[in-house]
């Protein structure tokens, strides 16, 4: 039983580091502002938008705050957030 909890955590920590990148990437998309014309990058804006923008939009529902200057500090939020659970779950399961 404890290495199917151990795997189910290994995986659960590397879908929210995976997701942690994917914050991390569109936030400095959002400021690069990549060509839009070429195809590959179009397409890997759009995966990522789709990916990250629900969480944005509920961190700028839920926390109007995160709106400061017209800086969005969602990302930061989130990556907070996930960097808690993160630690969180692992403390919890392995000691």
């Amino acid at each position: 039983m404890s290495a199917l909890i151990y795997a189910l955590v290994q995986v659960i920590h590397t879908i929210i580091n995976v997701y942690i990148w994917m914050i991390l990437i569109a936030a400095i998309l959002s400021f690069v502002q990549p060509n839009p014309s070429n195809p590959t990058v179009r397409s890997l804006i759009l995966g990522l938008y789709r990916l990250t923008e629900p969480a944005f939009a509920w961190v700028r529902r839920k926390f109007p705050f995160v709106l400061v200057g017209g800086i969005d500090l969602s990302p930061i939020v989130i990556l907070l957030a996930l960097q808690f659970l993160d630690t969180f779950l692992l403390k919890l399961v392995f000691g």
